[in-house]
Parts: C-alpha cells; structure tokens; sequence
C-alpha cells in the first residue's frame, strides 16, 4: 500500500497570485477527501504577513468536516504557530526546516541549529496532543549551494527521531533530486531507522518527479506528498515550481498495480476544477489525455 499527502491546500496554494476564499478551501480539502485521500495537509499556521494566502487558517480548519479515514495536516514554524494549530486540533503538525543554511537563513531567518532548537521546544510543547513530523527542506540538493551530503542529511534524521518524532520528510525543495541519488539517500535513512516513517517529498522542477517516486518505492518508502494538478512551489526557492502531480501519480502507480487506496476519476475531478479555481492551466497530464484505459469512438478520430 502507498499511502499519499495531497499538500494542494499547504503547498500548492501559498505560492499563487489569486487568494482563495474559505469557501473555496474547504471545499477543496473536502473533494481531495472524499476521492479516497487518506492524509491531507490543509494549511498553515505561518505568519499572514509571510503568507496571506493562508492567513484564514483557523477558519478552514473550523469548518472543514473531519472523518476518521482522512489525516488533517498543518503546517506550523514556530511555538506561536503550535499555540494557534494546537487549538484547530489537527491530526499531525508537520515542522520544517532546510539542512542547507544559505536556504534556512534565507526562508527562516535562522542557521539550522537554531531551527533545531526552537523546533525542539514547539515539540516539547505539543505533550503529545498531536503526532509531529519534521521536513527537511533541500535534502536533495540547495539552490544556494548545490550538493547536499547524505552524511549531513541522516544527522538531522537523527537528531530528530531522538526527540520521538512520528515521522520525517525528505524534501526535494527545487527539483534538484534524480533517482539514484534518492535510491541512496533513502537506502540509507531507511536503513538506520526502520521505524520510522520516512515521507518523500518531490517537486518536478526538472521533469524527474514521478521517476523519483518510483525509485522511492524500490528503495522501500511507502509515504509520498504531492499536489494535485502539480502546483505548488517555495516562495523562498528560486526555480521552485511546481510539486509532483498527485493524479498523474496515482494513474502510474495504478497501472503498476500498487494500491493507494485513492478514486482516481474523483481525483480528476478536482483536478480538471482547479484551472478556474486558480486562474491559470495546471501541469498535470492525466487529467487532459484521460487514464490510459479511457477508449474512444474510432469514427470520432481526425482523419490525418
């Protein structure tokens, strides 16, 4: 079973133009829901200077209707960030910070250690009133530095799973990963802690979203994040495009007969919806050629 994090709400929606209404959100966390989702991260409890466009969180969180089958997952950067999500009961705070530390000054103001140490405490904080998972931004590689070594990347996985954290994401911030580099990097997290629950993180920047993916699964992950309709990108990161498309990525892996658990045609749905949310066309490709099962009238056909 492969078990997918649709991050559209979080991710995809903090680097566009247009600002969604409240409205518009929860009926889009509820449509990823009911196509079979079972983990959803709905938003951020950031700053709304820093992020307007999520600056409702509280509301959306208020008014999106729960079900046992589905996760609700929220962002949060700080103790602050803990005291308001904390109080919206989400079922997962997810905490980020960058292995690199050009990237980490330049979207949190902080060297990592310093990260590291505020992060402790919001976990600290939490007393367990909600599982706790930590991103690490450029795990695969930093627009500021380039390579990023593996050695660098599996302390920071240590560091944290000693603080008892639920999971870790390995996350691939600009599109910099390529599938031997994460069939060794995650070889080795997974390896040195198989208990814990190790979650890629992919944009497709350059193109390699879902062959990373693959290559994630032969390495053993089983928990992936993506965004429908392939939006999404840091607003910190230059060249940040978009996250690797959820219903592209489900159409493959159901062709491979690898079970997500996820209605691929309410997927499409929302997905062939978002144009007109957003404003904009979105990067997916299933969604306009159809599922690869999707016949068609040979009278219709173009003559040539």
């Amino acid at each position: 079973m492969i078990f997918m994090c649709d991050v559209s709400p979080r991710d995809g929606l903090q680097n566009e133009a247009r600002t969604l209404s409240a409205d518009q959100k929860v009926a889009l966390i509820e449509g990823l829901r009911d196509s079979g989702l079972p983990r959803i991260e709905a938003t951020s409890f950031v700053s709304p200077k820093a992020i307007p466009q999520l600056a409702d969180a509280e509301e959306v969180m208020a008014r999106v209707s729960r079900t046992s089958d589905c996760e609700l997952v929220v962002l949060v950067p700080n103790k602050r960030g803990a005291e308001r999500a904390l109080a919206c009961k989400p079922d997962e705070l997810n905490l980020v910070m960058s292995v690199s530390e050009s990237h980490n000054r330049a979207n949190l103001k902080m060297t990592p250690d310093e990260s590291f140490n505020a992060l402790r405490d919001v976990i600290a904080f939490t007393g367990g009133k909600a599982k706790v998972n930590v991103s690490l931004s450029c795990s695969f590689g930093c627009p500021f530095e380039g390579d990023v070594s593996e050695e660098a990347v599996l302390t920071w996985v240590s560091r944290y799973a000693a603080l008892g954290v639920t999971g870790v994401s390995l996350c691939d911030t600009t599109g910099m990963a390529y599938p031997s580099l994460v069939r060794s990097l995650t070889t080795r997290v997974l390896s040195q802690h198989p208990n814990l629950r190790v979650t890629l993180h992919f944009h497709n920047s350059r193109g390699l979203g879902l062959s990373n993916v693959l290559e994630g699964i032969r390495a053993g992950v089983t928990h992936f994040d993506a965004c429908t309709g392939g939006i999404g990108g840091c607003p910190y990161a230059p060249g940040a495009s978009g996250n690797v498309c959820m219903e592209d990525i489900v159409h493959a892996l159901q062709c491979e007969g690898l079970e997500t658990g996820i209605n691929l045609e309410k997927l499409l749905l929302v997905a062939k919806g978002l144009p007109r949310l957003l404003g904009h066309g979105v990067w997916g490709q299933v969604a306009y050629a159809g599922p690869r099962k999707r016949l068609f009238d040979p009278t219709q056909a173009k003559q040539q």
